[in-house]
């Protein structure tokens, strides 16, 4: 068993003063992190990640999810054309909440993708409860169009539009 462990245990641990040339990196290698830095970017995002945000609300639409499931399924050819939509009007206001340049710092970027976050998932939101009240909009006129509950509301909208006759003369004198 003792033949299988790694061969890293086996070697002395550095002394405590002494420096570990694989744990440190050289005065160079440090400058060279430090020019890498500032590429470092969290805004704006790739396109790679834009379109893996597409894919992922055409699938939260289009499949069974919590918001399908709240508000109704979206056709998928409906859903990906809707998904770029939102995406795409998300990434420009959070662009123009950026002021057009590019964060100075990490700090700033993370606060522009969050309000990018924050700008998909209302404007996804938004869409998905105007089409579920846009499809219960007509449910309710044919249901009300329907000649039984006509006659079920004739009678309760008579009664409360008109005042008795008693009232009407005694609100008069």
């Amino acid at each position: 068993m003792a033949e299988d462990a790694p061969n890293a245990a086996s070697q002395p641990a550095p002394a405590e003063g002494s420096v570990d040339s694989a744990a440190a990196p050289p005065a160079s290698g440090a400058k060279a992190a430090e020019a890498l830095l500032p590429s470092l970017s969290i805004w704006p995002p790739s396109q790679r990640t834009r379109d893996a945000v597409v894919r992922r609300l055409v699938q939260t639409l289009a499949a069974p999810s919590v918001l399908s499931q709240r508000y109704g399924a979206v056709p998928e050819p409906e859903a990906e054309r809707v998904a770029a939509a939102v995406e795409a009007e998300a990434f420009a206001a959070a662009s123009e909440s950026a002021a057009g340049a590019s964060p100075a710092s990490v700090e700033e970027g993370i606060e522009v993708l969050q309000a990018y976050s924050k700008e998909v998932s209302r404007r996804i939101l938004e869409l998905a409860k105007s089409r579920s009240a846009a499809a219960a909009a007509p449910a309710e006129t044919i249901k009300q169009e329907s000649p039984t509950e006509a006659i079920k509301q004739e009678p309760e909208e008579s009664s409360t539009a008109a005042p008795a006759p008693a009232e009407a003369t005694a609100s008069e004198e």
